[in-house]
């Protein structure tokens, strides 16, 4: 199954095992939970859905890889202790906690989340000294003598043997134990979160023409070489903060992240020409309206791919400005959360408002360093409370100097920012909704009988910012289209199906 499918499985365990009975007990007893065991090649994606699967599911989350633990920190060290039995005393062994047990403790007491889950990578690859013990821990969850806390759900993960010379194969008593979810790498699945994470466009386009580019593993005379998702991912943030600083990205800087020197060569080379493109079509114009007729004719002869890198740079600068309005909503909803609450506090006799501001200040910084450290805060709330934040810091700072009289003056002056605030919100998705129409207008000119227009329809709807920002301020031209879209896909399952029916009476 691909990583998408698999997290849905791992939700439904997730969920499953969450669940308690009437008197608060665990319907399913922990040494009962089966360990998730995801089965995949390397950089596929299996650490990123254990950190959106805690954040959807607001739970802890302590990741461990197994491959550099020894018996003695995965159980703990040997002691001696001292205890009576039937009037004689004994010497007996007992062990320190387990430094991954040890870790679920201080992720409860830093953060005061009671559940989890504690993912341990590549455990398959664990020592020979280690993997006796493995077993006992997958059916019962002890490391030593110590036992994962109750709340805390196991998933484990490793890669194939071809991947790995260190993998160790599991008899079947091991396989018994565990649930297993075998994960493939799939594009188009990934495309999703790889536009949640604006990814560079040159990237996506690239590999929406060359797909087989997207995952690749092979033996060769000068070793292996290999280019997965988390290469591409990685390469991507890295492009960005170069094309920022001015800084060159050649092959030799692709070649660390996909390190297979064809692909590497290919992308460089489509990478100078997609920043030709990038200066030839002069984005900017086309998404403010103004784009002239030179562009245009250039635009209707350009060749598929051409017209593909075009509209990858066409929405990843509309992408700007619809994430841009979405970021700034989450951080007005998180403020206003906030702000109603400042209200009831104000009104208290003796209330001194920077005194209440800075309380929730110092609430939403917890907040912060406790979600870094679970794992469990997506980007876009960490944005959101970061801004939030940014904002009740300046109006302390105004607070202190105008010195008003009393809470509900204080908290005139709160909502009268607040309304500004939200009233720009309202001019900047104004904006970006032009801008969003004007690349419709764009491409219905120049692509008038093309396929263009349904990639572009289809790519908003997979955008998380493009479906989030279309489905709160709409528009006009994505509806009329996706009507089109809907009924593409349609005939091509009528198609599909005409088809079965022929073979089957052949």
């Amino acid at each position: 199954m691909n990583i998408k499918q698999a997290r849905e499985q791992i939700k439904i365990a997730m969920r499953a095992y969450f669940s308690k009975d009437m008197f608060g007990g665990y319907r399913i007893p922990i040494e009962k939970q089966r360990p998730i065991f995801l089965m995949g090649p390397p950089g596929i994606g299996k650490t990123a859905i254990m950190e959106q699967i805690a954040q959807e599911l607001g739970v802890g989350l302590v990741s461990y890889s197994m491959t550099h633990h020894t018996r003695q920190s995965a159980l703990g060290l040997p002691f001696i202790e001292h205890k009576t039995y039937g009037g004689r005393e004994y010497a007996v062994s007992e062990y320190t906690m387990s430094e991954i047990i040890a870790s679920v403790y201080d992720m409860m007491e830093k953060t005061g989340l009671r559940e989890g889950i504690l993912f341990l990578d590549e455990v398959n690859c664990v020592s020979e000294t280690l993997a006796p013990s493995m077993l006992q821990f997958l059916q019962f969850k002890i490391f030593g003598r110590h036992r994962v806390p109750d709340g805390w759900i196991v998933v484990t993960a490793g890669n194939p043997p071809e991947y790995n010379s260190s993998v160790r194969e599991f008899d079947i008593v091991t396989w018994d134990r565990l649930k297993r979810i075998d994960v493939e790498p799939d594009y188009e699945v990934w495309k999703e979160y790889a536009y949640a994470r604006s990814t560079h466009p040159a990237i996506l386009t690239y590999l929406d023409i060359r797909k087989s580019d997207f995952y690749r593993i092979e033996s060769s005379t000068e070793g292996k070489t290999f280019v997965t998702a988390r290469g591409w991912s990685d390469l991507s943030e890295m492009m960005r903060i170069c094309e920022e600083n001015g800084d060159q990205v050649d092959e030799n800087m692709i070649l660390q992240y996909v390190q297979n020197k064809n692909i590497a060569k290919d992308f460089a080379v489509y990478y100078d020409l997609f920043n030709k493109y990038r200066s030839d079509y002069q984005v900017d114009r086309i998404l403010d309206g103004n784009a002239d007729e030179q562009i245009r004719e250039r635009a209707e002869k350009a060749k598929f791919d051409e017209r593909l890198s075009l509209l990858g740079l066409l929405l990843d600068g509309a992408g700007e400005h619809l994430r841009a309005v979405c970021q700034e909503e989450g951080a007005i909803a998180e403020l206003l959360s906030m702000l109603k609450t400042v209200r009831m506090e104000l009104v208290k006799p003796g209330a001194e408002a920077a005194e209440v501001l800075q309380s929730h200040i110092d609430s939403a910084r917890r907040e912060l360093v406790n979600g870094r450290q679970a794992s469990n805060l997506t980007p876009d709330r960490q944005s959101a409370i970061n801004r939030a934040v940014s904002f009740l810091e300046e109006e302390r700072a105004a607070l202190l100097k105008k010195r008003p009289e009393g809470g509900n003056a204080a908290f005139k002056h709160l909502k009268a920012d607040y309304d500004r605030r939200t009233k720009e919100l309202k001019k900047q998705a104004e904006e970006a909704g032009r801008k969003l129409s004007n690349l419709f207008r764009f491409a219905e000119d120049v692509f008038p009988e093309g396929q263009e227009l349904l990639i572009l329809v289809t790519e908003l709807t997979i955008s998380i910012y493009g479906a989030r920002f279309i489905s709160h301020y709409g528009c006009k031209e994505y509806f009329a289209h996706n009507k089109e879209l809907l009924f593409y896909e349609r005939q091509k399952d009528i198609i599909t199906e005409m088809a079965k029916l022929d073979e089957m009476e052949l």
